[in-house]
């Protein structure tokens, strides 16, 4: 008997140590808040303003700040868990999905990010029918490869009636520059850049989709810091509400950061919403037919239901 009990107390205590080791390390105290942000736009505006930080000092939370230079990266940071939160177009999360990422709807931010795609100002494309046979840039995944597809549909084109060529924006900087590709997909402030550079736009994303950025947080960080993400989304709601009454500040900042032009980054600011809101019902909708759109060509690997992965915010008054 003594056997038998001294036998249930070992399991017992392995059984407490294995959970206690199986609980994420998100479901502990949080020192930092890693985000995941792209070389324009608000979030180097916060970190060079260095709001949130001030937020969470007194939780004694630092902020931690990981530059890329588009979305798809940004998700697997998150999926990983080496990130907390970031936001990207409306492509990469769907994709992330399929690939059973670790990551959940935060917020959306509509209308925050203007694109297109471009042509050279002497090329003897004039409207969306003029892509087929030809070869256009964009990033695999990203909200320019949305735009495409439904420029494409527009024009009464398929995905195979034109060679896409994958870039991230850098190489697509390049490439168009040489003329190795026809057109090329892109989002702001290279879309800005470029429109006053020799390029000549023959469709802006407005014209065949409306583009929509999200903020997106690991799920398992959601799940156990609702309270913290809860609070850095109001935070971020207060700063774009600054922004949007501080325009030229918000252009200034993104120049000192990056070094991009200066008036091109005003266009950019210029026509960027800054708006936050819950994701909704709506959201969904759009999020869900762009997945089943990417399925149907054969790039998405398998069917996602978007509704799956959505956290409730409800914004502070």
């Amino acid at each position: 008997m003594q056997r038998r009990q001294a036998l249930q107390l070992i399991l017992s205590s392995l059984a407490g140590v294995l959970a206690k080791a199986a609980t994420p390390a998100f479901a502990g105290e949080v020192n930092e808040i890693r985000i995941g942000y792209q070389k324009s736009g608000l979030l180097p505006v916060l970190k060079q303003r260095q709001t949130l930080d001030a937020v969470f000092k007194p939780q004694g939370i630092a902020i931690k700040w990981v530059e890329f230079s588009f979305g798809p990266p940004i998700l697997e940071g998150i999926n990983t868990g080496n990130l907390d939160f970031g936001y990207t177009g409306d492509a990469p999360p769907v994709f992330a999905q399929a690939a059973s990422a670790n990551l959940v709807y935060a917020a959306t931010l509509p209308g925050n990010s203007a694109n297109g795609i471009l042509v050279k100002d002497a090329a003897p494309l004039k409207r969306l029918a003029d892509l087929k046979g030809k070869r256009v840039g964009f990033g695999k995944a990203s909200s320019a490869h949305t735009t495409v597809l439904y420029a494409l549909d527009k024009a009464g084109l398929s995905y195979s009636d034109i060679e896409p060529v994958y870039l991230s924006p850098p190489d697509g900087v390049a490439a168009f520059a040489r003329g190795s590709i026809d057109a090329w997909a892109i989002w702001d402030p290279y879309y800005a850049i470029s429109q006053g550079s020799g390029a000549r736009v023959l469709a802006d994303g407005n014209e065949v989709h409306t583009p929509q950025s999200f903020f997106l947080a690991n799920k398992a960080f959601a799940a156990n810091h609702g309270d913290l993400l809860a609070k850095l989304l109001n935070a971020i709601a207060i700063d774009l509400a600054w922004a949007d009454t501080h325009r030229d500040a918000v252009a200034q900042t993104n120049y000192e950061v990056s070094g991009t032009d200066l008036e091109a980054l005003r266009k950019a600011v210029a026509r960027t919403q800054y708006t936050i809101q819950p994701f909704s019902a709506a959201d969904a909708e759009s999020q869900q037919d762009i997945a089943n759109r990417f399925l149907k060509i054969g790039l998405l690997p398998k069917p996602v239901d978007v509704r799956d992965i959505v956290w409730k915010w409800t914004p502070a008054t």
